[in-house]
């Protein structure tokens, strides 16, 4: 039988290679009850380092989300990037779907590699997952970066067009697309400049490949989200916060990002609101690091409202 070649999956090999090769190793961890978390962790964590735990968003798998911004991080963190539950190798028997649950099981799964405390950074899902872990542990995240995570919207911004599609089944078929019509409508979304002119076979190529597996599971995260959502009852956190936004977001509009830092963080908490072109640029790690690295004292209020960079690029 003849194997076709498959751009995807050579990438992700590539993926695994560079993650490897960073210092890192691949472990999947049984956290009981038929849930098991696969996740990328140091080969041996350095008690010198701070740990720092990167949370993906819907996607392929984390590796394809931070494998580009890996080298930024790895010189001065101990770096865990898992896999949350239905992306690459992680599962669960249970049927619990919330944000509130991933966040347990993916502290769950810190603890169990002996880290008790860690700075986070969550892109776009990854940001709801890693806001909940700092609401329900404020104890263990000290302190923690949001990329395009519209963690207060509610119910009704659905109904009230704050979204450029009609309804949440129309979303959830584009966030996990099954056909390579529905993948150019996401990376229309997803990208201020997408790509145009990419074959249907290479569409149809990852898809198989990074898409196929989960995809009941994954639209039931989806639904999750915004089912009976309402500001009024997202818990406020009281780290200190970095929010990053692409000012030409098609997925969570910038609305959010502005509605994030007044409703939801402790008032002089939020270091500093970065706009940048798309949803996540790469130069966007080294404000991540400024972050991270800098002592715990806030900027004062007045100098942490949305900025313009001119010289940021689109990714």
């Amino acid at each position: 039988m003849v194997t076709c070649f498959s751009v995807t999956a050579s990438r992700d090999r590539l993926y695994r290679y560079s993650f490897a090769y960073a210092g890192l190793r691949s472990v999947s961890t049984d956290l009981g009850d038929g849930t098991i978390m696969h996740c990328w962790v140091p080969k041996k964590h350095k008690h010198g380092k701070p740990t720092l735990l990167l949370v993906h968003g819907f996607g392929a798998n984390a590796m394809w989300q931070y494998g580009e911004l890996l080298r930024h991080f790895v010189p001065r963190f101990n770096v865990y990037v898992p896999d949350l539950l239905f992306f690459g190798d992680s599962t669960t028997t249970r049927p619990e779907r919330t944000e509130q649950f991933q966040a347990q099981c993916v502290m769950r799964l810190m603890e169990l590699h002996g880290v008790s405390r860690m700075s986070l950074v969550g892109i776009s899902y990854g940001g709801f997952v890693g806001y909940s872990m700092a609401a329900q542990f404020p104890e263990a995240v000290e302190r923690l970066v949001l990329c395009c995570a519209g963690v207060c919207v509610e119910e009704k911004d659905m109904e009230e067009g704050l979204f450029r599609v009609s309804d949440l089944e129309e979303a959830a078929s584009i966030l996990t697309p099954q056909t390579p019509d529905k993948l150019r409508e996401l990376m229309g979304f997803a990208f201020a400049k997408p790509f145009k002119g990419v074959p249907s076979c290479f569409l149809s190529d990852f898809i198989h490949v990074m898409c196929a597996d989960h995809v009941k599971e994954k639209r039931e995260l989806i639904r999750a989200i915004l089912k009976g959502r309402k500001l009024s009852d997202i818990p406020k956190i009281t780290q200190p916060t970095l929010i990053l936004w692409g000012e030409l977001d098609r997925i969570f509009p910038l609305e959010l990002g502005q509605r994030l830092e007044r409703a939801c963080c402790e008032p002089g908490e939020v270091q500093e609101v970065h706009q940048a072109p798309e949803r996540v640029p790469s130069a966007s790690s080294f404000q991540v690091l400024i972050l991270l690295t800098t002592s715990q004292a806030p900027v004062p209020r007045q100098q942490t409202r949305f900025q313009m960079d001119a010289k940021e690029e689109d990714q």
